[in-house]
Formats: structure tokens, sequence, C-alpha cells
């Protein structure tokens, strides 16, 4: 969308929230843009008393995204105890929400070595509080042909467009094999409630913590999706002695509340490294489509770490050795002596 188009769009969304807001006085701001077409804007309003609201407009043009999934699912993440955005008033035809406001203090701006434990821990409630309330049959489920879609995106858009390579019939043949590995541990995995972008940038530090943002994409799938999100971050990393230290936290309340986690830790952590792969993949590529098709450069700095995730897996598995070598023909770097399990 070019800046006309937007300056449109916002003087219509003017428009809208002058009738929202019944008239009141109100001027915008900036909030944040994500990686999609979606812009948020913090609407200030001043009460006749003087005191000062804040609340968040969201302007998500049609036909390029749809409103509808983000006021169901905010809907259903609420009555499961998880803090989400009110939905004040909605217009769906025009892509217009008004939101309760969680705050502009992420996850991200605020985690360091002794903020961590008690943010993480915060996280991990308000996920088990989210995966208590699954059930089949209300979100869509992720299929096996959605996994596969996602981590077509690797050859798509970051080895054919980032790397400008084509991958010959042996080599596509590896990543095939390697996408069936992963969908068959995946697919076994217990099934919750997904999230599916659950992380420091979407997790606001506020009173009721963690405030939830970005949710509209959820599905129903993998029990490991939203810890890995969590803790194999593409934004910030951790040493993985603590990223095992907050699993292990995770996993013994997962235990105690009988959500669908395997009773020996060692198992739950293959699902969690092989649902990590599967992101990773997904995400290196949508990094380089935001890149090559959207103009949106800023994401390239994140992509080494989301590199040095899979390949730390991929160096561990027996099974995901033929990716990493791959990776090292596709990169020229030399394989790396690891432990493998």
């Amino acid at each position: 969308m070019d800046k006309g188009q937007q300056d449109i769009r916002q003087e219509q969304l003017v428009a809208w929230l002058a009738l929202a807001l019944q008239h009141n006085e109100f001027s915008l701001t900036t909030a944040s843009a994500d990686a999609s077409f979606r812009r948020y804007f913090r609407v200030h309003l001043t009460a006749k008393d003087g005191s000062a609201e804040t609340l968040i407009a969201m302007d998500a043009p049609p036909p390029q995204e749809n409103c509808e999934p983000f006021v169901r699912i905010a809907a259903l993440f609420g009555d499961a105890g998880m803090h989400v955005p009110k939905v004040l008033a909605q217009d769906l035809a025009q892509g217009f929400l008004l939101l309760s406001d969680l705050g502009d203090v992420t996850y991200l701006s605020m985690l360091n070595h002794t903020s961590a434990p008690s943010l993480y821990h915060d996280a991990n409630s308000a996920l088990i509080k989210l995966q208590l309330a699954s059930k089949p049959d209300v979100l869509p489920d992720y299929d096996a042909a959605l996994l596969t879609r996602e981590m077509q995106l690797l050859p798509d858009w970051y080895i054919n467009k980032h790397l400008n390579v084509t991958l010959d019939e042996k080599q596509q043949a590896v990543l095939q094999q390697t996408f069936e590995v992963l969908n068959r541990n995946i697919l076994a995995q217990g099934k919750v409630y997904v999230h599916r972008d659950y992380h420091a940038r979407n997790l606001m530090v506020c009173e009721d913590n963690p405030g939830v943002l970005d949710f509209q994409d959820a599905v129903y799938g993998p029990i490991t999706y939203d810890l890995v999100s969590l803790l194999k971050d593409a934004y910030i990393g951790w040493e993985e002695e603590q990223i095992i230290d907050w699993c292990v936290r995770y996993w013994q309340a997962a235990r105690k509340a009988e959500l669908p986690v395997p009773d020996d830790f060692s198992e739950f952590y293959r699902d969690f490294e092989y649902m990590g792969a599967q992101r990773h993949i997904k995400v290196l590529g949508i990094f380089a489509r935001l890149y090559h098709r959207d103009g949106k450069d800023g994401y390239l700095k994140d992509m080494p770490l989301v590199m040095a995730y899979l390949r730390k897996v991929c160096e561990r598995y027996i099974e995901l050795k033929p990716l990493l070598r791959l990776l090292d023909s596709l990169e020229g770097t030399k394989p790396q002596v690891g432990y493998t399990f």
C-alpha cells in the first residue's frame, strides 16, 4: 500500500472513530505496524475532568486482511483467561477495530537476565491457561498440509530468492524427506490451542501479565509450538541451559495440569526441538519473503539467530543431518562437530 492509499485509509479510520467514540475529542499517534498490512494507532482521549485514556485502533485493509478471526479468537482466548485486548467497536467491512490498550511495553524491551525468570513464568502460566481451555473443531487444524506449506517457504524464498540457488532433484528430495520426518513427530504430539506467534514482540508487560497480541492466526495443533516460539525466539537468544530450565518448568506445570505432554522430559524436549526446526525453517522463508517481496529489510538482522537454532537441532539428531549437510553446501560453511542423540 503506497503513501497516498495509507493517507486515505487513515482519513476513513478517523471518520469511523468519530462515530464510534460519539464525537468525543481524540487524537491519533502511531502505535505499531506488523509484518502484514495491518497498522495500529493509539487513540488519545481526554475526559471532561481532564483525565486521559488511550485505546487502540486497528486498520486492517480488506481484501488483504480480515478482522473476523481477530474478533472471534479474542473472545475465545479471553474466555480461556488470557489477557487479550477487548473489542470495543468493529466495522469488519471497512477493516476497522477499536480495542482496549495493553500498553506499549513489550517483553522484548524489558527482558534481561534479572527480569526473564519472572516474565517467562508469567508467559508459561498464561500459555497453560489457554491450553487447558482447548477443544477440537473450534480452530483450524494445524495439519500436515499447513505444516508443509509453511516449510516450503524455505526453498521458495530463502533458498531460491535470497540465496539465488535452484535446488537439483537430489537436494529437493533431502528437503522433502526432512519435512516428512518433522511432520511425523509434530502430528503425533498432543493437540491444544496454538497462538502461533507467541514471542517477546507480541507479549506486553502490564498489570495482568502478560498482555497477548497478534493471535488472529491461531490453530489447533502441537502442544510444543507456542513454547518453542517463546523460548527459541527469533528476536532474543538465550543459552541452551537456560532454555532447558524454562522448558522443564513448563513441562512440570503442564504435567501437573494434566495437559497432553510425555511423562519423560527427554521425549518432550525432542518434540520441542523438532517443532523448533519446523518453525525456524518457516521463519527463514518468511523473513526472506518480507525482504524480497515486501521491501522490509528489518528482519534480515534476525536471520542468523534463527539459522543458528536450526543448525543446532540438525547437528543433534541423525534424522536431520541431511538437512544440515544441505545447508552447509548452500552456505559454503564447513560441517561442525556436535553430539548426536
